[in-house]
């Protein structure tokens, strides 16, 4: 007797490949929007389909909110759901126009008197949140909140009136680094790496360097990872590696590492995705919902930069 049943429709990349391990990990426990990120990047999706999804976290202030970044709850905009957004559209190329118009106009809003961002608005209140994010009243310019904002901006070559202040913030805050921790430097480096007084940013980031190295903020050396400090308030094993500054060989903090070192990187991060195709958080977990919604960022995170350093996904 025939089969009346559908025929399951072939794998869409090679299986048991790294990106076709994630991309089961993706379709099993991702939001619409990874999902349609994940088709866009890696399975020639559309664009507008991504654009649609990110629309349904947009308030009417011109920030983002609804938890698209899972450690703060609640509906309300906030700056680092905003720098999400951009990172979103930046990668599909739509980091412009009236849409960015409207988010300068909310960063403009909830800026700090010296024009910078603060890393959680206090409209957080009474909406759940991570317990290591503090929730003041009067909380002080950030730039691990400022710094890729404005980097992103930049390099869309975007012009707002926020941005002259914000980026005479990141200049301060960067030149004033004499202790540091990694998410702060990564927020650093997304700053220089797109900020327009070239000259300027590699002289930045050739110091930052030299702090990186001789605090140990990144594990150089991944069989002995528990031999590097965590920071303070971190999780442990919060550990950061040369691939988590270095996202791009492009980037300004590829040249902190040697090649072995940034070879070495990129092996425990291809050897790090799990069983079930998906990439870990390093952070602190808090909520089982709440990592069950990271982690398909991170896994797309992760595959970008194994693919941005050469290496093979597919």
């Amino acid at each position: 007797m025939a089969d009346s049943g559908a025929s399951p429709l072939p794998p869409t990349t090679p299986a048991r490949s790294p990106l076709s391990r994630a991309e089961h990990f993706v379709w099993l426990t991702a939001r619409v929007l990874e999902q349609r990120l994940f088709a866009y990047h890696f399975l020639h999706g559309g664009a507008d389909p991504v654009e649609t999804a990110l629309d349904a976290y947009r308030n009417e202030d011109g920030g983002y909110g609804h938890a698209l970044e899972p450690d703060l709850r609640g509906p309300v905009s906030q700056p680092l759901h905003t720098a999400r957004a951009l990172r979103v559209l930046d990668r599909l190329g739509r980091c412009d126009g009236r849409r960015v118009e409207h988010v300068c106009r909310y960063l403009t809003a909830v800026s700090t008197p010296d024009g910078a961002l603060p890393a959680v608005h206090p409209s957080q209140r009474g909406y759940p949140a991570a317990p290591f994010v503090p929730i003041v009243d009067d909380p002080p310019s950030a730039l691990l909140a400022t710094g890729p904002v404005v980097g992103l901006l930049h390099r869309n070559e975007v012009w707002h009136a926020w941005l002259f202040r914000a980026t005479d913030f990141c200049w301060h805050a960067v030149d004033s680094l004499e202790t540091s921790h990694p998410y702060e430097i990564e927020a650093a480096v997304a700053f220089l790496d797109s900020a327009p007084d070239r000259p300027r940013a590699e002289a930045a980031a050739d110091r930052l360097g030299r702090l990186v190295r001789e605090r140990r903020l990144a594990v150089l050396d991944p069989d002995r990872a528990d031999a590097y400090p965590v920071a303070p308030g971190y999780a442990p094993g919060e550990h950061h590696f040369p691939h988590d500054y270095a996202r791009t060989p492009g980037s300004l903090a590829r040249a902190w590492f040697t090649d072995d070192e940034m070879a070495r990187s990129l092996d425990f991060l291809a050897g790090d995705q799990r069983d079930d195709g998906g990439w870990p958080i390093r952070w602190r977990a808090w909520e089982p919902g709440t990592a069950l919604e990271a982690r398909p960022m991170v896994t797309i995170d992760a595959l970008h930069t194994l693919r941005a350093h050469g290496r093979t996904i597919d």
